[in-house]
């Protein structure tokens, strides 16, 4: 004790500087590599060598999260990693550029659809429009250059064209339907023309499809065309408040040409039942739709846990629940919204309102906030509808995120969530519209833990510095303080062991 009493007496204030200097220094490096570690891993350095190495030494026993569910039937890990992470999809609810997007912009100004939808756009109408014999038809190699063109004025006037050469050209009507009509009413003109020349074309590529392969991609061509144009019709009457003779539409389509389920025209038929509240029909397309071996999207997951939250929405309370447990509907609830969220984090903050909406885009990233968008843009009113739904949502839907804590590496039912979203959505969305992130994991005890280090040593170096003497002083009273119990102690078991017997015997 004399000799630690001496060594503090004669340290100088440049020990203290060097001391406060080279811990700062080790704590910065410390902090920077646990900074590293987890923007790249998502995980504390520190805190996952104490879970993987001490824990099991000291006895204890890692609980590994459970294994991501497979996204299809049969997918093997291999073929989950190379999945096309982001795949743009055609939007099953786009609104009409004339009579919906024009609007828009003549109110507001502000342009609804950016450069890069519209250029996905003009790809598919040459894909699902045109074919090769298109050369041996005027009015269909017109419309071919029609859908390359940039201006809208000079597609408009490229259909007008077309239907001068030839009255019953179907796309030259789809044209003037999307981007003339201004209205929903006119739109719907268009089309039942253009539904009456379509079924004319496709009735003859029928009887002569099985000649040649050129006549085959006709057919092709001209189904294309005739199952766009009655989903468009389906949409005008949705629209037009005409919901029963929508969904018979829909319900026809869907049965006429049930090869064609990649169209997802389940989810236009889901969002009509919805209006209709046609709860028990929506469940039973549900459970066609809603299959392992398909694609999910928002609005099977997000109807499904509508439909599960209906079910107990009207009675939860967070107090009762939290009293008396969750019951067994309110759990299956729960863990629907959970489902949901997984898939597509952002809708939850369109549904409660937290976050503006904008108008859908013509393409949607499934996963992403433009899928979201377009979602909730539709979606809303049906959760407003069910009392109690969006309080059911704004109680669990953050419980997701305690759930997966690294969702980059790994799902829970569904496969990790793609890293590109992101880049993908700035891409689809307006700019005056801030993209929606994945909600970034908390930073670790560790990284607040060695920055607060790091800065506390800093700021004693530079007081050290500044004012040498009042730091010894002020360092030698904590070590005093921080010592004295230390002292105590041994000072008492000295004494305990002089006055023992042993010792007045034998004098050790």
């Amino acid at each position: 004790l004399l000799t630690v009493t001496m060594f503090l007496s004669t340290l100088t204030p440049k020990f203290y500087f060097a001391l406060t200097v080279t811990s700062s220094f080790i704590s910065g490096l410390i902090f920077v590599f646990e900074w590293w570690h987890f923007r790249k891993y998502g995980t504390s350095f520190i805190e996952q060598v104490s879970v993987s190495h001490l824990r099991p030494l000291i006895g204890g026993t890692e609980s590994s999260p459970p294994a991501p569910a497979a996204f299809s039937a049969g997918e093997s890990e291999s073929s989950r990693q190379n999945m096309p992470e982001c795949k743009v999809w055609r939007n099953p609810l786009n609104l009409f550029r004339g009579a919906e997007y024009s609007r828009y912009m003549w109110v507001t100004g502000k342009e609804p659809l950016t450069y890069y939808d519209m250029n996905l756009s003009a790809q598919d109408h040459q894909t699902f429009f045109t074919c090769d014999t298109d050369a041996l038809r005027p009015s269909d190699t017109v419309m071919q250059k029609a859908w390359r063109e940039r201006n809208p004025q000079a597609r408009i006037k490229a259909a007008y064209q077309a239907l001068e050469l030839n009255n019953d050209c179907a796309t030259a009507y789809v044209l003037l339907a999307e981007e003339e009509a201004t209205t929903i009413v006119d739109a719907e003109k268009y089309f039942k023309q253009a539904l009456k020349a379509g079924e004319m074309i496709y009735r003859k590529s029928q009887n002569c499809h099985s000649q040649s392969p050129q006549h085959e991609a006709q057919l092709r061509r001209d189904t294309n065309v005739l199952v766009y144009v009655k989903r468009r019709l389906a949409m005008c009457a949705r629209k037009l408040g005409r919901i029963r003779e929508a969904v018979k539409m829909m319900r026809d389509l869907m049965k006429e040409f049930p090869l064609l389920s990649m169209l997802n025209i389940h989810e236009n038929l889901l969002e009509a039942l919805l209006e209709l509240q046609a709860y028990a029909d929506v469940q039973a397309v549900l459970a066609k739709y809603d299959d392992i071996s398909l694609p999910k999207s928002a609005a099977i997951c997000y109807t499904a846990a509508l439909l599960k939250a209906r079910a107990v929405s009207e009675r939860f309370s967070p107090e009762t629940a939290s009293r008396r447990g969750l019951s067994t509907a309110e759990i299956n609830a729960v863990e629907a919204i959970h489902r949901a969220v997984e898939f597509n984090p952002h809708v939850p903050k369109y549904l409660l309102e937290m976050k503006s909406l904008v108008l859908p885009p013509e393409h949607i990233l499934k996963r992403g906030d433009s899928e979201a968008v377009a979602y909730a843009f539709f979606h809303l009113q049906h959760w407003k509808r069910i009392e109690g739904a969006l309080n059911l949502l704004h109680c669990t839907w953050e419980g997701t995120f305690r759930m997966i804590p690294y969702p980059l590496e790994k799902g829970h039912l569904f496969y990790p969530y793609p890293s590109c979203t992101e880049t993908a959505d700035r891409e689809l969305l307006p700019t005056f519209h801030e993209v929606s992130v994945y909600p970034q994991k908390e930073l670790p005890f560790f990284i607040h833990f060695t920055a607060g280090l790091c800065s506390f040593s800093a700021m004693l170096a530079l007081l050290t510095h500044q004012f040498p003497e009042l730091m010894v002083i002020f360092a030698k009273a904590c070590f005093g303080t921080l010592l004295s119990p230390f002292i105590f102690t041994l000072e008492r078991i000295e004494d305990l062991l002089l006055s023992s017997p042993w010792h007045q015997l034998t004098g050790v």
